[in-house]
């Protein structure tokens, strides 16, 4: 274990605060013992350094390296100040990681990508042999015109091998390369990595010291990804297997040598299951059809049973989702889910395609498909790097084959739930489809991530119930730390609004708006600065936005209001709000708003989170429910697993999370109010989630009547000298 000056050498500020002391202690002494970490503390007090300083100074006695990951674009800002001020104490090699398409200066996809850097490298490789070759031949014509009779045989197969590769060099240079990357293999980089490690640099900062240089800073960076202390990247580094194990391979590092770093862990779940859901769509399965006409290669025919009899069924099943379930309902550009799956037997599309499909055995002929599908791509791949194509196919027999495989192998097991998808092209305003497979339980993603890794720090202001994080994510007796919001409690007030529970059903109920327009015009109004109003969805926070004032409505007396909207850029939104003195942003509680952006001191004072905000009930929200009933229910629990995992609990992590967008430093001081009776102590039954908040935070919840809310402001903010000038009247 380090010790106790040795832990804090890379804490880059004069003095953690108690609770970071304590926690850097406990961090440190656990990855001594090789053991993951849950850590939840309050918004603003200080967990990312909390987990990096023990981390870096662990990494750096056993030699390994850190790498801190979060889902968040605003949380990646904050580490790379955090590493800057970090670096600026005490030296640390940090690389800030994105993926290849938002870092390619001549825009060509993933598979291009790769040929183009592949071919390459075998354009320099081979101008470096015809240099070589012409040395020697040079070499040996000098040693024969002195005489020598063994070189003038020598020369002879020389130039022939020269020949050779003059012939293979004038091929490739007919065929495509990528000047960034040819660049990077033959130009002196010294001087981009003394620039790049001189500081923190953000992948902004590399593409356009890169794009100036002529060179790929994309692959600049992965070359200088070996031996850092410190790398920040997305989830999907880590969360996708393929690119996980790409990703070490750049870091020169085994995972055992890997210590990550989660931020706003609360969202490995549903990140984890996006990265294992698989879709596959119809135009998909056209195109690999088209892809096998009239082609010769006797695995073709067993290709198009399997491929041609699945994508029968994928329309037909949507057919008669379109007549039933979606009758009457305009198609869009959005996917439209319909149900496929079955209680007692396998789904619709499964049934379907076994009907349909006429050959010697699924099985066999998939993995005909399959085959027949590398060989296709493979001359793809060939056809690209000669020049032969502009650009670098996609095999489409592969990909739907691959898909049909699992499909059938994978869709019957616990946690996966087929879906079909129809959606309107935009271009063609023809309808197609899409088959899916959707990834229920993401510990199955998750755990062997934990697993191969040394170890891993999960921070967030909202990861208890640890028990919950702990089964959801498959992680095995970490330690738990958690501390609650350490700042002077006389600076902040959370109440408890005594509204109507505010269920889907009660929410047009106009005596129930009143009430609650009401309540929002005295939290508006005797708020000394800027408000922040957090509603179930986008549309309940324009009818508040309306009903308020908005929309055009001249003299509502209650400053600037802003309407969040689905689609509107977070930054400039956010920008405006915080810029100005007396505003009102209203958003939806599952918008980009809720957590991982700051409102630090005057940039917000009051936030108010209206209803019990639980996500739109779906059939994918009911499979998540039963996998995680069967797979997480047991005796001891009292509430129904599935509804308590993957309902009421990240619920209730939203809007804790909302809640700490204000009180952000120990001199900071604001109001945080819950507007539902749900949230108070009055019996609402099954109803009520005043339960389902830490122990502390329900102590600190004051029930309140909504007429009075305006007073206890008032005095709240009367007692810190809070407005400007005199304050406003009942």
């Amino acid at each position: 274990m380090a010790t106790a000056d040795d832990q804090l050498r890379f804490f880059p500020y004069d003095e953690p605060y108690p609770n970071q002391r304590e926690a850097i202690d406990r961090i440190d002494n656990s990855l001594d013992q090789g053991r993951d970490v849950l850590l939840e503390g309050a918004p603003g007090t200080g967990k990312t350094l909390s987990a990096l300083v023990p981390a870096l100074e662990y990494a750096r006695e056993e030699d390994k390296t850190v790498v801190i990951t979060t889902n968040v674009h605003q949380q990646m800002r904050q580490f790379v100040e955090d590493a800057r001020a970090i670096t600026r104490t005490e030296p640390i090699r940090a690389v800030v990681f994105k993926g290849k398409a938002k870092m390619c200066h001549i825009d060509v996809g993933y598979q291009e990508c790769q040929s183009l850097r592949d071919t390459t490298r075998e354009l320099v490789d081979t101008e470096t042999d015809k240099q070589q070759l012409a040395a020697r031949q040079q070499e040996l014509l000098d040693a024969s015109q002195d005489g020598d009779s063994e070189a003038i045989e020598a020369r002879s197969a020389v130039m022939d091998e020269l020949d050779s590769v003059e012939d293979e060099l004038q091929e490739l240079q007919d065929g495509n390369v990528c000047d960034f990357y040819y660049n990077n293999l033959t130009d002196d980089t010294d001087e981009f990595f003394s620039w790049l490690f001189d500081d923190v640099r953000t992948p902004d900062d590399v593409y356009e010291y890169a794009d100036q240089q002529g060179l790929c800073g994309y692959e600049l960076l992965k070359e200088g990804m070996e031996g850092v202390d410190l790398v920040v990247c997305n989830y999907h580094h880590l969360l996708d297997p393929m690119i996980r194990e790409q990703f070490f391979r750049w870091l020169d590092r085994d995972p055992d040598d890997v210590i990550t770093v989660f931020d706003e862990a609360h969202n490995i779940e549903g990140a984890a299951r996006d990265h294992a859901t698989r879709t596959l769509t119809e135009n998909t399965l056209q195109s690999a059809l088209d892809e096998l006409e009239d082609l010769d290669d006797s695995r073709a025919e067993p290709a198009r049973n399997v491929i041609g009899a699945f994508l029968d069924a994928l329309q037909s099943t949507y057919d008669d989702g379109v007549g039933s379930q979606l009758a009457g309902q305009r198609i869009g550009d959005n996917w439209e889910d319909i149900s496929v799956a079955n209680d007692d037997r396998r789904d619709d599309l499964t049934l379907a395609f076994l009907q349909r499909y006429e050959g010697r055995g699924i099985e066999i002929e998939t993995e005909l498909a399959v085959q027949l599908g590398k060989v296709l791509d493979e001359e793809y791949e060939q056809a690209y790097k000669n020049g032969e194509s502009t650009t670098r196919s996609e095999c489409q027999t592969l990909q739907a084959a691959g898909f049909i495989s699992t499909w059938m192998s994978e869709g019957g097991e616990l946690g996966q739930h087929p879906m079909v998808g129809v959606r309107r092209d935009g271009a063609t305003e023809e309808v197609y489809g899409r088959a899916e497979l959707y990834t229920c339980i993401p510990r199955e993603v998750t755990r062997e991530l934990f697993d191969e890794v040394y170890a891993s720090v999960l921070m967030s202001a909202t990861l208890r119930p640890f028990d919950v994080t702990e089964d959801v994510l498959g992680l095995d007796s970490p330690a738990r730390l958690a501390y609650e919001l350490g700042y002077p409690e006389e600076n902040r007030r959370t109440y408890a609004a005594d509204v109507p529970p505010l269920f889907a059903s009660e929410r047009d109920d106009p005596e129930t708006q009143e009430t609650i327009t009401a309540m929002l015009q005295d939290v508006v109004q005797f708020t000394p600065g800027n408000t922040l109003l957090f509603f179930p969805s986008y549309s309940e926070a324009e009818r508040y936005y309306d009903r308020l004032g908005g929309g055009g409505i001249e003299g509502h007396g209650l400053g600037t209001l802003i309407l969040d909207e689905s689609g509107t850029p977070t930054e400039e939104l956010r920008q405006r709000f915080v810029d100005s003195d007396n505003a009102t942003l209203l958003t939806s509680l599952w918008g980009t708003l809720a957590e991982g952006v700051s409102f630090d001191g005057d940039d917000a004072r009051t936030v108010v989170v209206v209803g019990v905000p639980y996500p739109q009930l779906s059939e994918r929200m009911e499979a998540v429910q039963d996998a995680y009933n069967r797979a997480y229910s047991d005796q001891r629990r009292t509430r129904d697993a599935g509804w308590a995992y993957a309902v009421e609990i990240p619920t209730v992590r939203k809007t804790r999370q909302a809640l700490g967008r204000v009180i952000r430093s120990p001199e900071d001081f604001g109001v945080r109010i819950l507007a539902d009776r749900r949230y108070t102590d009055a019996d609402m039954g099954k109803y009520s989630v005043r339960e389902s908040f830490p122990v502390e935070e329900r102590e600190e919840l004051v029930d309140i009547d909504p007429e009075k809310l305006k007073f206890a402001m008032l005095n709240f903010y009367t007692d810190h000298a809070a407005y400007d000038g005199e304050p406003p009247k009942p």
